[in-house]
């Protein structure tokens, strides 16, 4: 396995999951993962959903901070432990993620868009409004306009996240509809100095492609990008390290050397 660093995984601490940090430690030692990064939810304005509270994606930092402290002293001769948090991100919660972000010493921060106007493409309400391709076109413009908004993230992560749940999931859709947003994103992340993330986990929800597809990986390297990290996105210990063989090939294919762990903030950079 050419990469050994999963920068993007969630633990009980997040709403989503039941597994404690350290079966999954254990599981990334046993994988021969040199690094692991924990980036549990944190979503704050997220909708109410039936059986599904607002607070539902609010993540207890403290708690998981020290049961991450914990982890890293017990297992520092086997891996490396990171602090991160997936952040999610909308006009509504501007002002708590600027304060929260500024917060805690987090390693890492992904920036994310689970909500696009009140609404989580989770649900197939999303789309039932105005149709796939608007839907999806709509995601975008959210996402370009959470960038011009709120800065202080590392990589924005699974950028095509609301094809996963789109109608026929990713039957039909490509970059070629959506260029002209999608390029402004890339551009505008770029001008800031972020980067994005390849994120596996799309495919053992059924897709064929990761996210971001790989017509956008090789845009957002013909533009200059160069500042990419990978994630599972694993809820479970079963689910670490996915497709990362297959993530490395893509990678190369589309132009990249080197993917990115970012440790206080700071991308290192490691060849393929």
């Amino acid at each position: 396995m050419m990469i050994t660093a999963d920068c993007h995984l969630h633990s009980s601490f997040s709403g989503d999951s039941d597994t404690p940090m350290e079966e999954m430690v254990l599981q990334g030692i046993a994988k021969g993962l040199t690094t692991m990064c924990f980036t549990d939810h944190n979503d704050f304005d997220y909708p109410e959903y039936p059986g599904l509270p607002g607070d539902y994606f609010l993540l207890n930092t403290d708690s998981c901070l020290y049961e991450l402290a914990r982890l890293k002293e017990k297992y520092a001769d086997k891996i490396r432990l990171l602090f991160g948090v997936e952040l999610g991100l909308q006009p509504e919660a501007l002002r708590k993620n600027a304060v929260y972000a500024k917060s805690y010493d987090f390693d890492f921060i992904i920036g994310s868009s689970h909500i696009c106007h009140g609404k989580d493409p989770y649900y197939p309400g999303f789309f039932e409004d105005c149709g796939k391709e608007a839907a999806i076109r709509e995601y975008f413009e959210s996402i370009l306009e959470n960038i011009r908004k709120f800065s202080n993230f590392d990589v924005y992560g699974h950028l095509d996240y609301v094809v996963r749940y789109a109608p026929g999931a990713g039957s039909g859709y490509s970059y070629m509809l959506y260029r002209e947003i999608a390029d402004e994103i890339l551009k505008s992340l770029l001008d800031l100095g972020k980067g994005i993330e390849l994120n596996t986990g799309g495919i053992k929800s059924g897709m064929n492609q990761f996210h971001p597809c790989t017509e956008i990986l090789k845009r957002y390297r013909e533009l200059g990008g160069e500042i990419i990290t990978i994630g599972s996105d694993s809820h479970d210990r079963e689910h670490i390290a996915d497709y990362f063989d297959r993530a490395a090939q893509t990678l190369l294919e589309c132009g990249f050397r080197y993917y990115c762990v970012f440790e206080k903030r700071t991308p290192e950079f490691h060849r393929l």
